[in-house]
Protein backbone atom coordinates (compact mmCIF):
# COMPACT_ATOMS: atom_id res chain seq x y z
CA UNK A 1 0.00 0.00 0.00
CA UNK A 2 1.24 3.56 -1.15
CA UNK A 3 2.03 5.96 1.89
CA UNK A 4 2.17 9.66 1.13
CA UNK A 5 6.00 10.89 1.67
CA UNK A 6 5.70 14.72 3.99
CA UNK A 7 7.96 16.27 5.74
CA UNK A 8 7.42 15.05 9.62
CA UNK A 9 8.60 15.99 12.17
CA UNK A 10 8.34 13.74 15.22
CA UNK A 11 8.97 14.54 19.12
CA UNK A 12 8.28 12.01 22.01
CA UNK A 13 6.41 13.89 24.81
CA UNK A 14 4.81 12.28 27.65
CA UNK A 15 0.70 12.72 27.12
CA UNK A 16 -0.17 16.50 28.96
CA UNK A 17 -2.38 15.37 32.28
CA UNK A 18 -5.00 17.71 31.26
CA UNK A 19 -5.49 15.79 27.40
CA UNK A 20 -8.85 14.46 27.08
CA UNK A 21 -8.55 11.15 25.94
CA UNK A 22 -11.71 9.80 23.90
CA UNK A 23 -13.92 7.81 25.64
CA UNK A 24 -15.38 5.99 22.84
CA UNK A 25 -17.15 2.46 22.88
CA UNK A 26 -15.38 -0.35 21.18
CA UNK A 27 -17.12 -1.12 17.95
CA UNK A 28 -18.90 -4.94 19.33
CA UNK A 29 -17.96 -7.27 22.26
CA UNK A 30 -15.86 -9.17 20.12
CA UNK A 31 -13.08 -6.96 20.19
CA UNK A 32 -12.30 -6.87 24.43
CA UNK A 33 -12.67 -10.52 24.11
CA UNK A 34 -10.13 -11.23 21.19
CA UNK A 35 -7.42 -8.54 23.06
CA UNK A 36 -7.70 -10.47 26.17
CA UNK A 37 -7.31 -13.80 25.17
CA UNK A 38 -4.13 -12.96 23.35
CA UNK A 39 -2.32 -11.81 26.51
CA UNK A 40 -4.05 -14.72 28.55
CA UNK A 41 -1.96 -17.50 26.82
CA UNK A 42 1.11 -15.43 26.64
CA UNK A 43 1.17 -14.22 30.01
CA UNK A 44 0.64 -18.16 30.95
CA UNK A 45 3.42 -19.36 29.01
CA UNK A 46 5.55 -16.65 30.52
CA UNK A 47 6.03 -14.83 27.37
CA UNK A 48 5.49 -11.66 29.17
CA UNK A 49 8.83 -10.08 30.56
CA UNK A 50 8.03 -7.97 33.96
CA UNK A 51 9.18 -4.63 31.68
CA UNK A 52 6.98 -5.77 29.11
CA UNK A 53 3.52 -3.82 28.34
CA UNK A 54 0.45 -5.43 26.53
CA UNK A 55 -2.65 -3.50 25.99
CA UNK A 56 -6.05 -2.92 24.36
CA UNK A 57 -7.47 0.88 23.43
CA UNK A 58 -4.84 2.07 24.90
CA UNK A 59 -3.25 5.37 23.83
CA UNK A 60 -0.02 5.22 22.13
CA UNK A 61 1.86 8.73 21.72
CA UNK A 62 3.73 10.48 19.54
CA UNK A 63 4.10 14.38 18.88
CA UNK A 64 4.16 15.15 14.97
CA UNK A 65 4.33 18.06 13.55
CA UNK A 66 4.04 20.27 17.20
CA UNK A 67 1.05 18.38 17.29
CA UNK A 68 0.23 15.22 19.89
CA UNK A 69 -1.03 11.86 18.28
CA UNK A 70 -2.63 9.42 20.16
CA UNK A 71 -3.86 6.14 18.72
CA UNK A 72 -5.19 2.95 21.00
CA UNK A 73 -4.72 0.16 19.05
CA UNK A 74 -6.86 -3.09 19.86
CA UNK A 75 -3.76 -4.85 20.95
CA UNK A 76 -0.13 -4.22 21.05
CA UNK A 77 2.86 -5.49 22.57
CA UNK A 78 5.96 -3.46 24.03
CA UNK A 79 8.84 -5.67 24.47
CA UNK A 80 10.41 -3.38 27.05
CA UNK A 81 9.60 -0.16 28.97
CA UNK A 82 12.23 1.91 31.22
CA UNK A 83 9.82 3.59 33.56
CA UNK A 84 7.13 1.87 36.37
CA UNK A 85 4.16 0.56 35.06
CA UNK A 86 2.35 2.78 37.39
CA UNK A 87 3.76 5.96 34.81
CA UNK A 88 2.04 4.47 32.14
CA UNK A 89 -1.40 3.51 33.62
CA UNK A 90 -2.75 6.21 31.10
CA UNK A 91 -1.13 6.70 27.78
CA UNK A 92 2.12 5.28 26.73
CA UNK A 93 5.42 7.71 24.87
CA UNK A 94 7.32 5.33 22.92
CA UNK A 95 11.51 5.91 23.19
CA UNK A 96 10.41 8.66 26.04
CA UNK A 97 9.53 5.93 28.47
CA UNK A 98 10.58 2.65 26.70
CA UNK A 99 10.86 0.70 22.74
CA UNK A 100 8.61 1.08 20.59
CA UNK A 101 5.45 -1.68 20.23
CA UNK A 102 6.82 -4.65 18.51
CA UNK A 103 3.46 -5.38 17.05
CA UNK A 104 0.09 -3.79 16.73
CA UNK A 105 -2.99 -5.37 16.08
CA UNK A 106 -6.48 -3.23 14.72
CA UNK A 107 -9.53 -6.12 14.42
CA UNK A 108 -11.34 -4.59 11.55
CA UNK A 109 -14.20 -1.95 12.35
CA UNK A 110 -17.90 -2.64 10.54
CA UNK A 111 -18.08 1.66 10.35
CA UNK A 112 -15.05 3.33 9.99
CA UNK A 113 -12.33 1.57 8.12
CA UNK A 114 -9.79 3.31 9.35
CA UNK A 115 -7.19 0.52 9.91
CA UNK A 116 -5.66 0.67 5.83
CA UNK A 117 -5.92 4.73 6.25
CA UNK A 118 -2.72 6.30 4.90
CA UNK A 119 -3.82 9.70 5.66
CA UNK A 120 -0.67 11.66 6.41
CA UNK A 121 -1.94 15.18 7.72
CA UNK A 122 -3.55 15.55 11.04
CA UNK A 123 -4.78 13.24 12.45
CA UNK A 124 -3.03 10.60 10.85
CA UNK A 125 -4.62 6.95 9.60
CA UNK A 126 -3.52 3.96 11.50
CA UNK A 127 -1.60 2.80 9.04
CA UNK A 128 0.10 5.99 8.28
CA UNK A 129 1.11 6.43 11.66
CA UNK A 130 1.95 2.52 12.65
CA UNK A 131 4.12 2.73 9.60
CA UNK A 132 5.82 6.17 9.25
CA UNK A 133 5.67 7.57 12.85
CA UNK A 134 5.61 4.86 15.69
CA UNK A 135 7.28 2.19 12.79
CA UNK A 136 6.19 -0.86 14.15
CA UNK A 137 7.86 -3.64 12.76
CA UNK A 138 4.64 -5.58 12.43
CA UNK A 139 1.02 -4.91 11.95
CA UNK A 140 -1.85 -7.54 12.02
CA UNK A 141 -5.44 -6.32 10.90
CA UNK A 142 -7.84 -9.25 11.90
CA UNK A 143 -10.98 -9.02 9.80
CA UNK A 144 -13.66 -10.85 12.73
CA UNK A 145 -16.47 -11.21 10.31
CA UNK A 146 -14.52 -12.87 7.40
CA UNK A 147 -12.53 -14.87 9.44
CA UNK A 148 -9.59 -13.26 7.31
CA UNK A 149 -5.93 -12.22 9.53
CA UNK A 150 -3.67 -10.23 7.32
CA UNK A 151 0.42 -9.59 8.91
CA UNK A 152 2.34 -6.74 7.39
CA UNK A 153 5.92 -6.50 8.09
CA UNK A 154 7.94 -3.38 7.95
CA UNK A 155 10.58 -3.94 5.06
CA UNK A 156 14.30 -2.30 4.84
CA UNK A 157 12.42 0.46 2.38
CA UNK A 158 10.36 1.63 5.67
CA UNK A 159 7.01 0.37 3.91
CA UNK A 160 4.86 -2.35 4.74
CA UNK A 161 4.35 -5.36 2.82
CA UNK A 162 1.81 -8.09 3.39
CA UNK A 163 3.40 -11.61 5.06
CA UNK A 164 2.75 -15.03 3.30
CA UNK A 165 1.75 -17.72 5.99
CA UNK A 166 3.49 -20.88 6.40
CA UNK A 167 2.27 -24.20 5.37
CA UNK A 168 -0.34 -24.23 8.81
CA UNK A 169 -1.73 -20.67 7.84
CA UNK A 170 0.23 -19.27 10.36
CA UNK A 171 2.77 -16.35 10.55
CA UNK A 172 6.21 -16.14 12.33
CA UNK A 173 6.16 -13.67 14.42
CA UNK A 174 9.56 -12.95 15.18
CA UNK A 175 9.86 -10.38 17.74
CA UNK A 176 7.72 -12.90 19.68
CA UNK A 177 9.43 -16.02 18.39
CA UNK A 178 5.92 -17.26 18.36
CA UNK A 179 4.00 -18.48 15.21
CA UNK A 180 0.40 -16.02 14.89
CA UNK A 181 -2.32 -17.83 12.99
CA UNK A 182 -6.45 -18.52 13.01
CA UNK A 183 -7.97 -21.04 15.49
CA UNK A 184 -11.73 -21.79 15.72
CA UNK A 185 -13.30 -22.63 18.73
CA UNK A 186 -15.83 -21.55 21.85
CA UNK A 187 -14.44 -18.85 24.40
CA UNK A 188 -16.54 -17.04 26.70
CA UNK A 189 -19.31 -18.02 24.68
CA UNK A 190 -17.96 -16.33 21.98
CA UNK A 191 -18.18 -18.93 18.88
CA UNK A 192 -15.62 -18.08 16.19
CA UNK A 193 -12.40 -17.29 14.52
CA UNK A 194 -9.56 -16.65 17.61
CA UNK A 195 -5.88 -15.07 16.70
CA UNK A 196 -3.89 -17.31 18.72
CA UNK A 197 -0.38 -18.24 19.50
CA UNK A 198 1.76 -20.92 18.97
CA UNK A 199 5.81 -22.11 19.53
CA UNK A 200 8.76 -23.28 17.88
CA UNK A 201 7.12 -26.48 18.07
CA UNK A 202 3.69 -26.04 17.10
CA UNK A 203 2.73 -26.42 20.06
CA UNK A 204 -0.52 -24.64 20.85
CA UNK A 205 -0.17 -21.77 24.04
CA UNK A 206 -3.49 -22.78 25.73
CA UNK A 207 -5.68 -19.82 27.70
CA UNK A 208 -6.64 -20.43 31.27
CA UNK A 209 -9.87 -22.12 30.79
CA UNK A 210 -8.13 -24.43 28.76
CA UNK A 211 -5.63 -25.31 31.21
CA UNK A 212 -8.05 -26.03 34.24
CA UNK A 213 -10.00 -28.20 31.63
CA UNK A 214 -6.31 -29.88 30.83
CA UNK A 215 -6.47 -30.44 34.66
CA UNK A 216 -9.62 -31.58 35.20
CA UNK A 217 -9.02 -33.88 32.49
CA UNK A 218 -6.34 -35.66 34.10
CA UNK A 219 -7.69 -35.64 37.30
CA UNK A 220 -10.62 -37.32 36.16
CA UNK A 221 -8.41 -39.48 34.40
CA UNK A 222 -6.26 -40.37 37.62
CA UNK A 223 -9.93 -41.73 39.39
CA UNK A 224 -10.97 -43.61 36.31
CA UNK A 225 -7.74 -45.06 36.37
CA UNK A 226 -7.78 -45.58 40.47
CA UNK A 227 -11.51 -46.70 40.07
CA UNK A 228 -10.12 -49.40 37.60
CA UNK A 229 -7.79 -51.21 39.81
CA UNK A 230 -9.96 -51.21 43.03
CA UNK A 231 -12.61 -53.26 40.32
CA UNK A 232 -9.75 -54.95 39.43
CA UNK A 233 -9.06 -56.35 42.81
CA UNK A 234 -12.09 -56.99 43.89
CA UNK A 235 -12.50 -58.92 41.34
CA UNK A 236 -9.41 -60.96 41.78
CA UNK A 237 -10.56 -61.26 45.68
CA UNK A 238 -13.93 -62.74 44.95
CA UNK A 239 -12.10 -65.29 42.62
CA UNK A 240 -9.94 -66.40 45.12
CA UNK A 241 -12.63 -66.69 47.68
CA UNK A 242 -14.64 -68.96 45.07
CA UNK A 243 -11.59 -71.18 44.93
CA UNK A 244 -11.48 -71.76 48.46
CA UNK A 245 -8.45 -69.25 48.83
CA UNK A 246 -8.57 -66.59 52.07
CA UNK A 247 -5.77 -64.59 50.89
CA UNK A 248 -4.29 -62.55 53.97
CA UNK A 249 -4.94 -58.91 53.36
CA UNK A 250 -2.85 -57.63 56.66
Amino acid sequence: MATTTVPLEITWEKLPENYILPDDPVDNIHQPLLAEALTDSLELAGRIPENALTGSNYGICATVNSKMVVKAPDWFYVPSIRVPHSEVDRSYTPQLQGEPPAIVMEFLSETEGTEYSTKPTYPPGKWFFYEQVLRVPVYVIFDLAEGIVEVYRLDSSGRYREETPDTHDRYWIAELSLFLGLWPGIRHNREGDWLRWWDETGTLLLWGSELVQLERDRAELERERAEQERDRADRLLAQLREAGIEPNLQ
